[in-house]
């Protein structure tokens, strides 16, 4: 009889920690998925040196690109990593359930060239994907949720809040806005988790 829940280990923003990458390492075998919503390296630089250290879980891992790397500098980074997945406006299916993830800043960030950013419209085209009811990682939050950034700014994007109304996923990881780290909200049905660097533990009950 299979087991009826899934663990999740849910991560982002590791932005170059090694230390913090091997943490998140050392407590994979505890989980049966784990997933990092962006932002691995420093503005396209040093995204190997959490990448190789994550290389070491060896369970089913999805990632999508932050805004501090492109999907193309990812894909690249995980060569030789078989239990990774790379994913953008494209899904896959784990354990009986769909994961759907989109990378980038969205809406397009004040950082400047180097920054992965999307606009709305773009990131809207991406989600249009999406199916109903999947598990989605997106490393921008949505609008109005896990998105205030430390100087009270609700920097969310309207594309992701609009798909997840939509589609009414069974659970939203994301990240991006720092302030928001470790913490969860409600939007309709749905539960949306700022992961943070620390790692989020979460159960998915199947049934």
């Amino acid at each position: 009889m299979t087991n009826p829940s899934l663990k999740l280990l849910l991560f982002s923003d590791l932005h170059a920690n090694a230390q913090a990458a091997e943490a998140l390492a050392r407590r994979a075998p505890n989980f049966d998925i784990v997933i990092g919503a962006g932002d691995f390296g420093n503005a396209q630089r040093d995204l190997r040196v959490t990448i190789d250290v994550l290389k070491l879980i060896d369970r089913p891992t999805i990632l999508v690109a932050g805004n501090n790397e492109s999907v193309d500098e990812l894909r690249d980074a995980c060569r030789g990593w078989p239990s990774a997945t790379v994913l953008h406006g494209n899904s896959v299916e784990i354990s009986g359930v769909t994961f759907f993830g989109l990378g980038g800043g969205v809406p397009v960030t004040p950082f400047g060239e180097w920054s992965y950013d999307l606009m709305e419209e773009q990131a809207g085209s991406l989600l249009a994907a999406c199916p109903m009811r999947s598990v989605l990682i997106s490393h921008s939050p949505p609008k109005g949720v896990v998105d205030v950034s430390s100087q009270g700014k609700s920097l969310g994007s309207t594309a992701v809040r609009d798909a997840i109304v939509r589609t009414s996923p069974l659970l939203v990881v994301c990240g991006h806005i720092h302030a928001c780290a470790g913490r969860q909200e409600m939007l309709g049905e749905t539960p949306v988790v700022n992961a943070g660097p620390s790692g989020v533990e979460w159960e998915h009950n199947r049934s």
